[in-house]
């Protein structure tokens, strides 16, 4: 026989692998060039932050991202990569964060492009008990600017008599 506390774990597990594989299908989404895998996990109700983009909600958020998705395709092979630090779960609502590392190589040739963001995702279960993504936000991955550079090896001064 289990204990309650057991089976809140076994619960949790499930929750946090629903998540892991609607993650998939995102990563997926890209490197099947497939705008359909996409749309089939996010909510109705999407709000979308994406970086250069326009603030997107709801049922035209979804046609504007399918849109751009298709585009996107047309143009590029993608290949994205995705590392999750960590998913937090709260009831109904959970979310994700980390970085998201894109190769787009154009299909008319050309340079690949390289680009990383940091994301946050918010999931939210819908009433079938499917996690959604409700809400999308990323922006590029950036150095820190305050960081100090890299001490300089001492040049000798070769003017001096």
């Amino acid at each position: 026989m289990h204990s309650s506390r057991f089976n809140d774990g076994d619960k949790k597990m499930d929750e946090l692998y629903a998540i892991n594989a609607a993650k998939s299908e995102f990563r997926d989404s890209f490197n099947f060039s497939d705008p359909s895998r996409f749309l089939a996990i996010a909510d109705p109700e999407i709000v979308s932050f994406s970086d250069g983009q326009p603030s997107e909600f709801g049922e035209s958020g979804l046609e504007s991202l399918r849109t751009r998705l298709e585009n996107l395709f047309q143009h590029f092979t993608a290949r994205l990569a995705v590392i999750v630090i960590e998913i937090r779960l709260q009831g109904d609502v959970a979310y994700d964060y980390g970085w998201h590392e894109l190769t787009l190589t154009p299909k008319q040739g050309g340079e690949p492009v390289h680009r990383r963001n940091r994301y946050v995702d918010i999931w939210r279960r819908n009433k079938e008990g499917e996690w959604k993504l409700w809400m999308y936000i990323d922006n590029l991955d950036v150095a820190d600017p305050f960081q100090p550079e890299a001490p300089q090896p001492m040049q000798r001064d070769t003017t001096a008599a």
